[in-house]
């Protein structure tokens, strides 16, 4: 394993899709409001940090790797804001687009006491002009050239559309790279023939139309209708399943030493697994350094990066040295 953390400085990874900016109010509740029966939270901490692809790329770039992100943002504060943020993260910006009177995806979550009062959103979901998409394409070809593995993450935002979704894989297959997708509802079976679907339950369960606690489904035969080499199924608490071409179903327990906030872990994961594959690791290695990278992942506040050293020390802790 240390062989593989170590291999990962240097790789270059393509993320595209939806980015956005994840902002944090935190504060202090002491009364209610005279105006309405909502608590007041006075705020003294603002944090602004990357979501979406964007926080898949600071991932990647926590690992010591090159992060050559593309998507969307507009032309406002919150895009020049997520600018600098990436920028402390040295992620690699040339792939943005800026969007003439669109929005930059924006959640601002009120947090009191640590715990969520409410999260405000503010996006756009529709597909992007031609003159702005074909930009985008433009970038995306561009990245995925010098790439060791792609990432596609669709967040529903506007950005993927299936012939672009079906374009980046044939690309990335051509020149033979691993490609890991993290899927949204609007194209769940656009992702044919990439190296990993990373789905959650919730995810999966609207795609197939169906209720499952992650044991009672056929997972082999949603590989298969997918039409995807491995299926890799977040379950929350429950850790993970991994399904490979050989119906082989691998599943790995979640290693979270506590929860303090969820946000963010499956870009986390999305992270992990695409690193891991890019260095010539295996599918099954990627799937358990992603499941212990995400156990730290939720122990943080907010979407957070997770480093080698802390994965390391983590395997260390969990096999005793």
């Amino acid at each position: 394993m240390v062989e593989i953390l170590d291999q990962m400085e240097g790789i270059r990874v393509a993320v595209i899709g939806d980015v956005m900016l994840d902002r944090y109010l935190l504060g202090t509740v002491d009364r209610v409001s005279p105006e309405a029966p909502v608590p007041v939270v006075v705020v003294d901490e603002e944090r602004d940090e990357p979501g979406g692809a964007a926080n898949v790329a600071a991932n990647i770039a926590a690992l010591g790797a090159i992060a050559d992100l593309v998507g969307a943002i507009g032309d406002d504060p919150a895009g020049a804001r997520l600018r600098e943020v990436l920028g402390s993260h040295e992620v690699e910006c040339g792939g943005l687009i800026t969007v003439t009177g669109r929005p930059t995806t924006t959640k601002s979550r009120i947090i009191a006491q640590g715990q969520q009062v409410v999260r405000i959103d503010r996006e756009v979901d529709n597909g992007l002009a031609d003159r702005f998409r074909d930009a985008l394409v433009e970038a995306a070809h561009r990245v995925i050239e010098a790439a060791d593995v792609l990432v596609l993450t669709d967040y529903d935002k506007g950005v993927l559309d299936e012939a672009l979704i079906t374009d980046l894989v044939a690309i990335a297959r051509q020149q033979q790279i691993p490609i890991v997708a993290d899927p949204k509802r609007r194209h769940f079976f656009a992702f044919k023939g990439v190296t990993v679907l990373k789905p959650n339950r919730r995810e999966l369960d609207d795609a197939l139309h169906t209720h499952t606690t992650g044991e009672d489904i056929d997972l082999t035969a949603a590989r298969s209708r997918l039409d995807v080499e491995h299926l890799l199924l977040t379950l929350g608490a429950d850790g993970m399943a991994l399904v490979t071409p050989a119906d082989i179903i691998l599943r790995t327990p979640s290693r979270a030493l506590g929860v303090f906030d969820v946000s963010g872990a499956g870009d986390t994961v999305t992270a992990w697994v695409a690193a891991t594959l890019a260095v010539g690791g295996t599918v099954t290695e990627a799937a358990w350094l992603a499941n212990l990278a995400a156990g730290i992942e939720v122990g943080k506040q907010g979407t957070a990066t997770v480093s080698p050293s802390e994965v390391l020390a983590a395997c260390e802790a969990l096999h005793g040295g």
